[in-house]
């Protein structure tokens, strides 16, 4: 079977084929109040419309334009980053993030104070060609060693041992989520994505929902969400509920809301693909209006021709060739709420992505999967 046609996490049936139970046998439990908002790849989606943004013109164009936000990743990290491969492939860091200002604080709760967190990430490696690409989802809670960074602003920032993967956005933004990536992978990120999930639910909501089927009831009170087993159309509010959940599904980890995130992924991307925009002319502006706000990108790509040329580069990868794992890691027996690299397989990875290889079946084999796959598909 090739690397295309494994079945992924998430979507018909897991990746690890070894246990997958938490360390010291206690499942993992979110602290009270502690919001986890998973904002997945939508900035995947947001690309492939806002290409439909490039027969913009005139106001349409200007408007679009002025909707987006970017961040000159290049000159805040400056020299010794990893060599660019010069071999037709592309790398993208994807973030979900979690700010606390404006409408996401009605989503989210907290305070008005602005602060953002980044809840998901997804290292994106689009193959030669654009025909394929693969998707390494990198859990928050796995424990790292940040390196020293400068933020967008210009603030330095120290290294520190031992912390959570998130933390690299929360003290420094998206430079130094970017420089973590790529020290933890050796891997050059071209391109820099983050969506918000105010963001995120409206546009769900402009494409008309996103079906998806569910294999059993899922009844999740801290995310809201209550789905029988069957086949749902879920408007923003409920999607965002999906993607948050992880109470409701597998052993309660973050691990295992990757794995509806993943499968959530795909749906959306089907959706996109068939929800026929083009004959639709206020369709096709509204949801090119949402994702040019809800998306901030590095500087390579801050305007509408720029987004448009890099989404039509993408417009032709379908679920189908679409290839998502986790990062494979391991429950920290020394806290349940953690997990830990498996430093040789995720090398395994990092180094078929860097030869534009397909990532090989051994790289995820036996490791902590969150128990959540094959409860939704597209």
């Amino acid at each position: 079977m090739s690397a295309e046609s494994t079945p992924e996490p998430g979507i018909t049936e897991p990746v690890t084929t070894g246990p997958q139970h938490r360390g010291g046998g206690r499942r993992r439990k979110a602290a009270p109040g502690k919001r986890r908002k998973a904002l997945l790849a939508t900035a995947w989606a947001a690309a492939g419309v806002v290409v439909l943004a490039g027969t913009g013109f005139g106001y349409v164009y200007f408007k679009l334009n002025g909707n987006l936000k970017s961040v000159d990743i290049n000159q805040a990290l400056g020299d010794g980053r990893p060599t660019k491969v010069d071999n037709g492939s592309e790398n993208i860091l994807v973030l979900g993030s979690d700010t606390r200002a404006g409408t996401n604080r009605k989503l989210g709760g907290g305070t008005d104070d602005g602060s953002a967190r980044s809840d998901t990430a997804m290292i994106v490696h689009v193959y030669k060609g654009h025909k394929r690409a693969s998707v390494v989802s990198v859990p928050r809670d796995t424990l790292i060693d940040r390196p020293a960074c400068t933020d967008a602003k210009g603030g330095s920032h120290s290294a520190a041992t031992g912390v959570m993967f998130n933390s690299a956005y929360s003290t420094g933004g998206a430079a130094c989520a970017v420089k973590t990536v790529e020290s933890l992978t050796g891997i050059r990120m071209d391109h820099y994505l983050e969506v918000d999930f105010a963001g995120f639910q409206k546009l769900i909501d402009d494409l008309g929902g996103v079906p998806v089927t569910t294999t059993r009831p899922i009844s999740d009170p801290q995310s809201h969400l209550n789905l029988k087993a069957g086949t749902h159309t879920l408007d923003g509010e409920r999607a965002l509920a999906l993607v948050r959940t992880r109470h409701g599904v597998g052993d309660g980890s973050d691990l295992g809301r990757i794995q509806l995130q993943q499968a959530f992924v795909k749906a959306l991307l089907d959706q996109v693909a068939h929800v026929g925009v083009f004959s639709d002319p206020k369709r096709l502006y509204d949801l090119a209006d949402t994702a040019t706000k809800a998306v901030t990108t590095d500087s390579d790509l801050g305007s509408v021709n720029a987004l448009a040329d890099f989404a039509g580069g993408l417009k032709g990868i379908g679920s189908s060739h679409l290839r998502m794992v986790t990062m494979p890691v391991r429950y920290d027996p020394a806290d349940p709420n953690r997990v830990l690299l498996e430093k040789a397989k995720a090398e395994r990875i990092w180094q078929a992505l860097r030869n534009d290889r397909p990532i090989p079946a051994s790289a995820t084999k036996d490791t902590a999967a969150g128990e959540a796959a094959g409860v939704v598909s597209g």
